[in-house]
């Protein structure tokens, strides 16, 4: 393993988690058996990250092309969330961990949006890492809406002309208030950002991995914090 400079950790990490159904594909296993072993890597995931003082976790965990599945795999998904959600409460608590969302949520359920608003109600207090699960998100989807709100609050005579810059459409958009990643992680090979915080990620470093999320261990996890380290980050200038 190599060696980290945690005095140099990133602030927020976002990882997009691609590869379980291939996953299970490659082991002659049903896609389901892909999907419950990538949530097992998202506890173990996030427990590294919070136990590295990274101050923002932010996982891709369902787009809005996601819907195009098949229902029963769709169910498998709300009903794995769900659980996870509800088991993963009390260690959050226990590491300080404030979990909140980004995305469309209002499509989803009612019963994952109560697992949602809970998971938020009773962590709201935790000041350590904060957990961001991109839920029901697309980054298109993302500026169309912040597009609508500014529209909307325009009319409404809450903005003056020319009054749009870039802090303030920031204000608009989904993860208004967080800082954007400096490191972007994908797992399973593609080399694609794939509707993900497009906006966000203009000078993020990213990072490829080869393996499937199932197999993206604690190890991988510190690997890919130690390439973003050797970087030099210069944001436009020399």
């Amino acid at each position: 393993m190599k060696s980290l400079n945690l005095k140099s950790i990133p602030q927020h990490v976002a990882i997009i988690m691609d590869g379980n159904g291939r996953w299970a594909k490659m082991r002659n296993l049903p896609r389901s058996e892909g999907h419950r072993k990538g949530v097992a890597r998202v506890r173990e995931i996030v427990r590294e990250a919070a136990r590295l003082k990274i101050k923002v976790l932010t996982l891709f965990a369902f787009s809005t092309e996601n819907w195009k599945r098949p229902k029963k795999e769709l169910g498998l998904l709300m009903q794995l969330l769900k659980m996870l959600l509800v088991k993963e409460i009390k260690n959050f608590n226990e590491n300080n961990i404030r979990f909140e969302c980004i995305g469309r949520i209002k499509e989803f359920p009612t019963v994952l949006l109560k697992a949602i608003e809970e998971a938020r109600e009773k962590t709201k207090k935790n000041t350590g890492m904060i957990l961001n699960l991109a839920l029901n998100y697309g980054s298109r989807t993302e500026i169309v809406d912040a597009v609508n709100k500014i529209i909307h609050d325009k009319i409404s005579h809450k903005l003056k002309a020319g009054s749009i810059d870039e802090p303030m459409f920031e204000r608009y958009l989904y993860s208004a208030g967080l800082p954007d990643p400096d490191l972007l992680i994908r797992t399973s090979g593609e080399q694609r950002i794939s509707n993900f915080l497009l906006w966000q990620i203009s000078y993020s470093e990213l990072y490829f991995s080869q393996k499937p999320w199932p197999d993206f261990t604690q190890k991988d996890f510190i690997n890919a914090l130690c390439a973003y380290q050797e970087r030099s980050r210069r944001f436009g200038g020399i």
